[in-house]
């Protein structure tokens, strides 16, 4: 019997994924649930998988969600905090933590499920966009398991061979190319993009996803940082990892080796089959997603991205180039922009303008440690809301 922590449960990821442990009840048993404040949702997934304790980042939505598990009888404990967090990824009673938590606030936890050495479904890209190295020097001195969530890494990492050590290059890999359906965003023009809405961007054509990495989609910043990510996880140069647009999403990304073979992952766009696969694995069990049908599908596009009218995918390639602190600022400032954009205060079109403005300003330092990362992080998050308070200015 595995024992899992949902780390991030109230969002599609942990949705997902319950949904996959709730299909293998006799191999899998849920012992950590947590989210950051919907303690609703917490409450319901509380009274159907019965964890042992339920965590929100929340205070107020902490308190609220252990009034409705006492009223309903249930014996789950409640913590709440960051610490909180950390302390159920690294729990005794836990084997595998799916580290769904958006944006850099999963770090932490992250870092702690990798150092106590547990199977680490890694969801949440931005821990190691922002992590680099820290988060594999963790998963190797704990002696972790890392496997991929993202539809595009997990495929990667179902096309290599055997054997596959988190962050180091495999032989006989050429380069590795990444798919990216386009967003909703594919054929607009400039001035369309200059008029989006935030309830345009996150309408993804293929996939269900929250509002944050929809925006993401949206810009092509999500595979700006997939790009980031596939370096590190793989032991890629930024040179070796391509981006191909294909709008379908049934092709989740390929890898080339120098004997000139390719090798891809095809499966409907559903992202309970690299959860299952990675709670399976190394063997394989049902996702409850339907097979795909490729003679409905009936043609499989691909294309090169348009650089030009999605400069987010530019500047995290630049980032990864430079290495260092670079990532960790791209992201920073991107989680600032897309904030103030689901937010009404910034047009869609300036989201990346605002993450190449932090980008020039900042000086890349090598990452010696967390307090580097965190600094760094800091720094960014601040210049880039300083950046839109003198903008909400002159406009004033």
């Amino acid at each position: 019997m595995m024992r899992v922590a949902v780390l991030g449960s109230t969002g599609s990821i942990g949705v997902s994924t319950l949904d996959v442990l709730a299909r293998h009840p006799g191999h899998f048993e849920v012992a950590a649930l947590a989210a950051a404040s919907n303690h609703a949702r917490l409450l319901e997934q509380c009274r159907s998988h019965r964890p042992r304790v339920a965590v929100l980042t929340d205070p107020v939505a902490a308190g609220r969600l252990e009034s409705g598990l006492r009223a309903a009888g249930l014996a789950t404990e409640v913590a709440c905090g960051a610490d909180a967090l950390a302390e159920v990824a690294a729990a005794t009673d836990v084997d595998a933590v799916m580290a769904a938590i958006v944006g850099a606030a999963g770090l932490p936890s992250t870092l702690a499920a990798a150092r106590a050495g547990k199977r680490v479904l890694l969801a949440n890209k931005e821990s190691l966009v922002v992590g680099g190295e820290l988060l594999l020097d963790a998963v190797r001195g704990g002696g972790a398991t890392l496997i991929p969530i993202d539809s595009e890494h997990n495929a990667i990492f179902q096309c290599l061979p055997a054997g596959l050590e988190a962050g180091r290059a495999m032989r006989g890999v050429r380069r590795v190319l990444l798919t990216a359906s386009g967003g909703p965003f594919l054929r607009s023009t400039r001035a369309e993009l200059e008029r989006v809405t935030p309830e345009q961007a996150c309408a993804h054509p293929r996939w269900k996803m929250g509002r944050k990495i929809s925006v993401d989609s949206a810009t092509l910043m999500n595979k700006g940082l997939e790009l980031i990510e596939a370096c590190l996880l793989f032991g890629m140069e930024p040179a070796q990892v391509e981006v191909v647009v294909h709008p379908q999403s049934i092709v989740h990304s390929l890898v080339e080796y120098v004997d000139g073979s390719i090798l891809a992952q095809l499966g409907n766009p559903d992202m309970r089959t690299p959860i299952a696969h990675a709670l399976g694995w190394p063997e394989r069990i049902a996702s409850g997603v339907e097979s795909l049908d490729l003679v409905a599908a009936a043609r499989l596009d691909f294309e090169a991205p348009d650089i030009g009218r999605f400069p987010a995918l530019r500047l995290a390639r630049e980032a990864a180039e430079s290495g260092g602190t670079s990532p960790t600022v791209v992201n920073a400032a991107n989680e600032v922009a897309v904030a103030a954009f689901l937010a009404g205060t910034l047009g869609f079109s300036r989201i990346p303008e605002v993450v190449e403005a932090v980008l020039d300003r900042h000086g890349c330092e090598p990452v010696t440690g967390l307090d580097v990362v965190l600094e760094a992080d800091s720094w960014a998050r601040g210049y880039a809301e300083s950046l839109l308070v003198g903008e909400a200015r002159s406009r004033a």
